[in-house]
């Protein structure tokens, strides 16, 4: 018999070749596959269009089209998403800070005043609010759908604002979606609200000259804004939606520009003083920030791109950076997830900390001024002092108002906040001032609005009903001579 052959160097070679090549055919033959497999995407993805009507408000008529958006778009409905200080559940503001109830008093925001949901909900959530969107104008519509842009095409800017919102409740159905900032025939980002455009005529800036990148923002900017409702009687118009930065979009410029038109939003029922309420300055904030200095859109964070398959993609998605921090900050900023929201949360921390000392200071302030009147100043001698109130609210409200809690400009913010609880501290001397001359030597006895219910309930006593609780001692109330 024969001996067995054994296997040299050369055989065992052999081997390793065959299987090396083995391997590499299957991992050729996956690539083909994976490339196959995109390419089929991409072709899918460049498919011919179907025609979309202009102005067709119906986002779900989009969605044949672009259905990965679309279906993102849809996610905005979800309301199970909560960051420490914002997210997209329902929270009720007053609740969390009775403060608001007493800032706001005589005005809607002191009955209702809650987060906002995801734009899935801006038709259903401005109709549920507490403060009646029947009693308010047209212009009360202008940012919660895009069957706005098209009844402004029909009826005109001006009509539209003058119409009573109850009008419009039968044609504004589709809440905010596709037609608020694309074009339809080209999806080029465009600019459907004319308050953007005129804020920006008057300041000698001519819009259509903004990139590509600077539109991601604008088309936010057409909303999240500060704003007012002007009269012009001249022109017959009592409700034109308009952006008050002729002066600037700093607060300080805001607040010029307000004194210089004498206008105001209501007239505080506890101090007297003529107040201004501030929307929701995003995008006048952010413009102070390091983001906007290093040319960081709004989409850039809260609709950062992702890729499905080989398709990339906006997510329409619009939700906190803080719940899609991997495809968001992480892009720029790396660290770990934990880390930056950490990060974010201790910048957020110092500014909830920052209004809560201006809170307290014009809180107390707006009782001063009401123990001054119980003592028996006049509206003459309360004038400067009511003005220094104005100043302070309007301060602290730009940087309430204002989504982000401050992180867009955090130092901004703090220094804004500085100001606003500085100005109310002015005001409580200037009121303490006013009630020695009228004789009181005792402190101011605050009453207690340390839960929603006590302040509203508080409130309602200094409307035309009710009877305000003494703030002075008895025998100070009665008006007595300066001495």
């Amino acid at each position: 018999m024969s001996e067995p052959t054994s296997q040299g160097p050369t055989a065992i070679k052999g081997w390793i070749v065959f299987s090396a090549v083995l391997v590499a055919v299957f991992a050729i033959g996956l690539l083909l596959a994976s490339v196959m497999e995109r390419r089929a995407e991409s072709k899918q993805g460049q498919r011919d269009l179907q025609p979309i009507a202009a102005w067709e408000s119906d986002n779900s008529k989009w969605a044949a089209n672009w259905p990965r958006e679309y279906a993102s778009w849809k996610a905005t409905e979800k309301t199970d998403g909560v960051t420490k200080y914002g997210g997209s559940a329902m929270r009720d503001l007053l609740a969390e800070d009775p403060n608001n109830v007493i800032l706001f008093a005589g005005y809607a925001f002191a009955k209702d005043y809650n987060q906002a949901r995801g734009h899935a909900y801006t038709i259903k959530d401005v109709m549920a609010t507490g403060r009646d969107i029947s009693t308010k104008p047209g212009t009360c519509w202008t940012c919660k759908s895009p069957d706005v842009p098209r009844l402004m095409a029909e009826m005109g800017p001006a009509k539209f604002y003058d119409t009573p919102a109850k009008d419009l409740y039968n044609e504004v159905k589709h809440s905010i979606g596709c037609a608020d900032c694309h074009d339809p025939k080209t999806m080029a980002l465009t600019i459907t609200r004319p308050a953007l455009k005129e804020a920006f005529e008057r300041q000698g800036k001519d819009i259509a000259n903004a990139s590509h990148q600077e539109m991601r923002t604008l088309v936010c900017a057409q909303c999240h804004v500060e704003y007012y409702f002007k009269k012009d009687e001249s022109k017959g118009q009592k409700a034109y939606l308009t952006f008050p930065w002729d002066k600037g979009m700093g607060v300080e410029e805001m607040d010029a520009y307000y004194d210089e038109k004498q206008f105001t939003d209501w007239t505080h029922p506890i101090s007297g003083a003529k107040m201004v309420k501030m929307q929701h300055p995003d995008y006048e904030v952010y413009s102070k920030g390091v983001h906007a200095y290093r040319n960081v859109s709004c989409a850039d964070c809260h609709m950062p791109y992702k890729t499905e398959g080989g398709q990339k993609f906006t997510d329409h998605q619009i939700r906190s950076p803080l719940e899609n921090i991997s495809n968001s900050c992480a892009v720029c900023h790396r660290w770990g997830e934990d880390d930056i929201r950490k990060r974010v949360e201790s910048i957020q921390d110092k500014i909830v900390e920052g209004r809560h000392i201006a809170e307290d200071a014009i809180a107390k302030a707006h009782f001063d001024i009401a123990a001054c009147k119980q003592a028996g100043a006049t509206d003459e001698e309360l004038a400067e002092v009511r003005k220094l109130i104005r100043k302070a609210q309007l301060r602290w409200d730009y940087v309430a108002a204002n989504n982000g809690l401050g992180f867009h400009a955090p130092q901004e913010c703090q220094r804004i906040l500085a100001a606003a609880a500085d100005l109310g501290q002015q005001t409580r001397i200037a009121a303490a001032r006013i009630l020695a001359k009228k004789g009181v030597t005792e402190p101011v006895v605050y009453p207690d609005w340390s839960s929603k219910q006590k302040a509203q309930d508080l409130i309602k006593l200094f409307g035309k009903d009710g009877t305000p609780p003494k703030l002075i001692a008895a025998a100070a109330a009665a008006p007595t001579a300066a001495k």
